[in-house]
C-alpha cells in the first residue's frame, strides 16, 4: 500500500493546466448524470478520494495517515455529541467537545512556533475541514441540524472542490442543495456561469497574481530589503503588489472551486465581492473571504458579545462590542500562524473596527443632533462615498503588508 501511495502522481489543486484537465473529464459524468435526475454517490466518491489522495501524496504519506486519523476523530466527536444532545445541553460539554473539535489544528498552528518544522499530523485542508467540523457541532447544539448521518458528514466535511481552501459551507445550506437535484434550466446556468468563473480564474490567478507575484515582487522585495531603513518607498510598492496578489491569487482559487462545486451540482458559497470597493473596514469584511469572515461572525463574534452580555463583563454594549471585535479578528490572526505578523494583522483589524464603529455611532449622533437643529444630515454623496474607498483600500493595503510578513525580513534581518 506505502509503495502505492509513492507512485500517484501529486497534483496540487488548481495549479495547472493538467488539473483541471483531469477534474474537469472526471466531474463530467456527474454533471451529465444530474442532468438526467441522477446523482451517482459512489462515483462521487471514488473521484473525490482520487483527488484528495492526489493533493496529499507525491512520495509523502504522513499527510493521508494525518487526514484519516483526523476524520475518524471528528466523526468520534460530533456523533458521540449528537447522541448526548439529543439528552441533555450543558454548556461544558458543548464547549469540551468543540475544544477538542479544535485541539487539532492548534496543535499543528501551534508546533511550528515551537518546534520549528511541520507538524506532522497536518496537512493540507485542515484548517478548513475544521471550521466545517466545529460548525456541524455548534449548529447541532443550537438545533440547526436535526438528524445526521455519517455519510452525510463525510460528504460534506471531504466535499472535493473546496477541500483545500474553502469556502467554508454549512451543512444544512449544503446538504439540502445536494439533496435537491437542479432542473435543467438551472443546471445549464450553472454550466455557463462554471465556464465564466474558470475564465475569469485564469484570469486572475495565472496571469494577473502570476505577473505581480512572480514578476514583479521579488526584485521589490529584494531592492527593498537592499535600501533597508524602517520603511522605504521599495516597501511601500512590495505592499501594494503584494496585497493585489494576494488577491486576484486567492480570489481566481476561489472562482475555480465555485466552477467545479457546479459541475457537481453544488452552489458553494461565493467568498469575494468586490472588496476593494468597500466604503469602510465593516463592509470590506462583509466582501473579503467571506465565507470565512461570516463563519467567525456567527460562531465566534455574537456569541462572544452574547456570553459578555449574559454575564454582564461591561456595562456598556460598546464596550462589549469593541472587546468582541478584537478578540475575534486576535483569534483569526492566530489562526493564520502563531508568529507576531498574522498577530498583529488580527489587532489590527480589530483595532480598525472598533474605530469604524466608534465613527459610525458617531455620524448616527451628529445626524441625530443636525436633524433636531434643522439642518441637513452629514453629505453622503458619490465622492464621500469614493474617498471612503479610497482610504479603505490603503488601510486594508498596510494590513496586508503586516499579514505578509515582509515587515519581518525588513526589520529583523538576520
Amino acid at each position: 500500500m506505502m509503495e502505492l501511495y509513492k507512485q500517484l502522481p501529486h497534483l496540487e489543486p488548481y495549479g495547472n493546466l493538467y488539473y483541471f484537465l483531469y477534474v474537469i473529464a472526471a466531474t463530467l459524468p456527474i454533471f451529465i448524470g444530474l442532468f438526467f435526475k441522477k446523482r451517482f454517490a459512489w462515483y462521487e466518491v471514488l473521484v473525490s478520494l482520487f483527488f484528495i489522495v492526489t493533493m496529499l501524496t507525491g512520495g509523502k504519506t504522513n499527510q493521508i495517515s494525518a487526514l484519516i486519523l483526523y476524520v475518524i476523530w471528528q466523526v468520534l466527536l460530533v456523533f458521540f455529541y449528537k447522541g448526548y444532545r439529543k439528552r441533555r445541553d450543558s454548556k461544558w460539554i458543548f464547549y469540551l467537545v468543540s475544544f477538542l473539535s479544535l485541539l487539532p489544528i492548534v496543535f499543528v498552528k501551534v508546533s511550528p512556533a515551537i518546534h520549528g518544522p511541520q507538524s506532522l499530523f497536518g496537512f493540507l485542508g485542515i484548517s478548513y475541514l475544521t471550521f466545517r467540523a466545529v460548525g456541524v457541532i455548534v449548529e447541532l447544539r443550537d438545533g440547526v441540524i436535526k438528524d445526521l448521518t455519517i455519510w452525510q458528514f463525510l460528504r460534506f466535511l471531504l466535499f472535493m472542490p473546496t477541500f483545500s481552501s474553502g469556502p467554508i459551507d454549512r451543512f444544512k445550506r449544503f446538504n439540502e442543495n445536494y439533496e435537491t437535484i437542479p432542473e435543467r434550466n438551472e443546471l445549464m446556468d450553472m454550466l455557463e456561469e462554471a465556464v465564466k468563473y474558470i475564465m475569469l480564474g485564469f484570469l486572475y490567478k495565472f496571469i494577473l497574481a502570476h505577473i505581480l507575484g512572480e514578476t514583479l515582487l521579488p526584485p521589490l522585495k529584494n531592492l527593498a530589503l537592499q535600501t533597508g531603513g524602517f520603511f522605504n518607498h521599495y516597501a511601500l510598492a512590495v505592499m501594494y503588489t503584494f496585497g493585489l496578489e494576494l488577491f486576484f491569487d486567492f480570489a481566481g482559487y476561489s472562482m475555480f472551486a465555485l466552477a467545479i462545486s457546479n459541475l457537481m451540482g453544488i452552489h458553494s458559497p461565493i467568498n469575494f465581492n468586490k472588496p476593494f470597493l468597500s466604503r469602510d473596514l465593516k463592509e470590506f469584511w462583509n466582501r473579503w473571504h467571506m465565507s470565512l469572515s461570516f463563519w467567525f461572525r456567527d460562531f465566534v463574534f455574537m456569541r462572544m458579545v452574547m456570553v459578555l452580555t449574559r454575564k454582564k463583563v461591561f456595562k456598556n454594549r460598546n464596550v462589549t462590542s469593541s472587546v468582541a471585535y478584537i478578540l475575534n479578528m486576535l483569534i483569526m490572526g492566530f489562526w493564520h500562524g502563531v508568529t507576531w505578523y498574522y498577530i498583529a494583522y488580527g489587532l489590527f483589524h480589530g483595532l480598525g473596527l472598533v474605530i469604524n464603529d466608534a465613527w459610525l455611532r458617531k455620524k448616527k449622533a451628529l445626524n441625530k443632533e443636525r436633524k433636531k437643529a434643522g439642518k441637513a444630515s452629514l453629505p453622503e454623496n458619490r465622492w464621500i462615498q469614493l474617498l471612503g474607498m479610497v482610504v479603505t483600500f490603503h488601510v486594508v493595503m498596510v494590513s496586508f503588508l503586516i499579514f505578509s510578513g515582509f515587515l519581518n525580513d525588513l526589520w529583523f534581518k538576520k
